[in-house]
């Protein structure tokens, strides 16, 4: 069945395949005539460039485009087979961030293991990722949406610790961030050769598998026909690792590419499994094929080199927001009542103040103890104090006061969407005030703080725009704004990765901005955030009454006063500005917004306004430690305080979320 008024789906299938057809005849066509087209087929001159160019670049970069995009489609809808999930896809649980990591561990300490076998590291890497995604989301009944929050979760932990090899080995990694990127650049048949027997391989153990895996969806009737229900689905999910390890070990990552190729054949008609095994493949096949042969002709007409994963992440970024609002409101439960009560604290202004007291110690603690010359652990004698002050004191306030207005963001978003997964980071307005960083290197050639924080503000705040426009179309459904979000920040994140991987010089800039460190703050830059911060500290209160109405539901709400349209605006806003401006000191990359609350319900602070105020502390706390280690570990170079924060914080945070599920449950 098909809509009467529109094409039928085969119509669009051949459109696609002709488009594509276009896009090789149009870039390889000039070539090809003058050379004539038996040059396909015969090793060239060595003297003829524009014959090698043709047979060992053009036409492997065409044929890995179409062996990629087959197995990437075919691992998208295996995939979403096996867990039933919509959403599922390579990028989503997790697989590719994990290769990518586990190439980069390799790379920096383990290089012999890539000459060994290059598939077996990156397949091991993405495995190991796909199995943190799935312990946090069986606890949670593997809804689609927890599905995809852990994976992206997962995604960003990866790309803290590929940011910090990078940083720490970038003689060793200088190429990781282009093959991230995905680039199907070739110089010789080698690669398309070495892909294409394993995509086979893979593929005939697949229609082996066919039959029960089309019988899966029949849930425990499976059984009664002889279906060993645990076995298929493992086998299911280990040829899908293998699939998305092969591509990402031969050509890098090319993101969302096994989301749009799955849920395009279901759009074409493939309703049924053994329909999507063929008409996925396909699609992907042609949809990685076209995207890449128009890059080559903007590259052609421009000069500016981008390669081809990042294009596709930033068009399936919006794909996973259409799919995300079509799931049904079952599917997508996260709330924050499905999970176990805490204890409530007996004192909670005497456990405020005992976290306030150690948090301020760990301040002065991280001021007065670093590394000597000789990198020795040495506190500052008091007379040397005044001459390091001003290189420790200010990096440790900005460091602060950026953890608090995260912090304070948090749990702002966490009590309004009743969600305990919604921070700044995963609702996307981090990364929207990251595209307003950039969008200031590029308007200024040296932007200051003032403009710097003006623009993340902006960047924010169309972000706050778009959310609320989505939540709108809605009802004004917390949970649909939260899952906006992420696909908001997956597509801004998307953006961000293809224009650092031009090479442009301000894109380098930002990339060293993101990883979030504190090493060159002043005075002014700290005095000015810790004024920011204690603003936020006073004017969260005035918003707790609202807060805690606002968490038993509209219609409470309503019932008490409340305009819950004009509040809920006012709280976003709020929040927007100070992830604004937390970001612009620690940059996006950072869990403080999604842990801090979560350590304060914790450590018994359960009220409103104990929570905001326990969050703060904590988020501070966490902040100054990572702040500490980053000047300290690498000695004499300084790791970022975001990212360590993300490393630190990542682990804690799922432990807590198990932990909390499992007395749910």
């Amino acid at each position: 069945m098909h809509d009467r008024k529109g094409l039928p789906p085969a119509a669009w299938l051949v459109l696609g395949a002709m488009a594509a057809i276009l896009a090789i005849a149009v870039n390889l066509g000039p070539t090809a005539a003058g050379l004539g087209w038996e040059a396909a087929f015969t090793a060239p001159d060595p003297a003829d460039q524009t014959a090698v160019l043709f047979y060992y670049s053009q036409l492997p970069r065409l044929a890995i485009s179409l062996v990629a995009g087959a197995a990437l489609g075919l691992a998208g809808a295996l995939l979403q087979q096996v867990l039933r999930n919509p959403l599922a896809s390579p990028t989503t649980v997790g697989i590719e961030a994990g290769a990518q990591l586990a190439l980069a561990v390799a790379l920096a300490f383990f290089p012999v293991l890539l000459g060994w076998s290059r598939d077996v590291v990156t397949l091991s890497g993405g495995l190991a990722a796909m199995l943190c995604v799935f312990s946090i989301a069986w606890r949670f009944g593997f809804s689609p949406l927890v599905v995809m929050l852990a994976g992206l979760m997962i995604g960003l932990y990866a790309n803290a610790c590929v940011t910090i090899l990078a940083l720490t080995h970038d003689h060793y990694l200088e190429g990781l961030f282009i093959w991230g990127a995905g680039s199907l650049v070739q110089q010789d048949w080698r690669p398309v050769l070495a892909l294409v027997p394993r995509i086979l391989a893979c593929s005939v153990l697949v229609l082996l598998l066919m039959r029960p895996l089309e019988l899966l969806q029949l849930d425990e009737a499976a059984k009664g026909l002889g279906v060993r229900i645990a076995l298929v689905r493992t086998a299911g999910l280990g040829l899908a690792a293998a699939l998305t390890a092969f591509v990402a070990s031969t050509v890098g990552v090319i993101g969302f590419l096994g989301l749009a190729a799955p849920a395009m054949a279901r759009l074409l008609g493939a309703r049924r499994f053994h329909q999507r095994l063929v008409l996925a493949p396909v699609t992907g096949a042609l949809l990685l094929t076209l995207t890449d042969q128009l890059l080559q002709l903007a590259e052609t007409w421009t000069g500016v080199f981008v390669p081809t994963g990042a294009v596709t992440a930033v068009l399936g970024a919006p794909l996973l927001l259409v799919l995300v609002r079509r799931l049904p409101a079952a599917a997508s439960s996260l709330a924050a009542n499905s999970v176990a009560p805490l204890h409530r604290a007996r004192s909670p202004a005497k456990l405020l103040g005992g976290i306030i007291v150690l948090t301020g110690a760990v301040a002065v603690f991280s001021v007065l103890l670093g590394r000597n010359t000789e990198g020795a652990l040495v506190f500052v004698p008091l007379p040397d104090l005044e001459l390091l002050l001003p290189w420790r004191l200010p990096r440790t306030l900005v460091a602060i006061s950026g953890g608090i207005m995260l912090a304070i963001a948090g749990v702002f978003l966490q009590r309004l969407t009743a969600n305990p997964i919604a921070s700044p980071e995963v609702l996307g307005i981090s990364s929207g005030a990251a595209f307003g960083v950039l969008a200031a290197l590029f308007i200024a050639e040296a932007p200051g703080f003032a403009f710097q924080a003006f623009c993340a503000t902006a960047g924010a705040l169309a972000v706050f725009v778009v959310l609320m426009t989505l939540e709108r179309r809605s009802g004004g459904s917390g949970e649909r704004l939260l899952y906006s979000g992420v696909a908001v920040g997956a597509l801004l994140t998307a953006v961000l990765a293809a224009i650092i991987a031009t090479g442009d010089p301000r894109a380098r800039l930002l990339l060293q901005w993101m990883t979030g460190s504190t090493y060159l703050s002043d005075w002014r830059t700290a005095w000015t955030l810790s004024a920011i911060a204690a603003l936020a500290l006073c004017a969260a209160p005035l918003f707790t009454r609202s807060l805690t109405l606002l968490t038993l539901g509209d219609v409470s709400a309503r019932a008490t006063g409340v305009n819950v349209r004009l509040v809920r605006l006012s709280m976003l806003v709020f929040t927007c500005t100070l992830t604004a401006v937390a970001t612009l000191a620690i940059g996006p990359l950072s869990f403080v917004g999604l842990m801090a609350p979560h350590l304060a319900r914790r450590a018994g602070l359960v009220g409103t306004l104990p929570q905001i105020l326990g969050a703060a502390t904590l988020g501070a706390l966490v902040m100054t430690i990572a702040d500490y280690f980053g000047r300290i570990a690498w000695f004499p170079w300084q790791l970022p305080a975001g990212i360590v924060a993300t490393l630190i914080g990542g682990p804690v945070l799922v432990i807590f979320l198990l932990k909390r599920q499992g007395k749910a449950a």
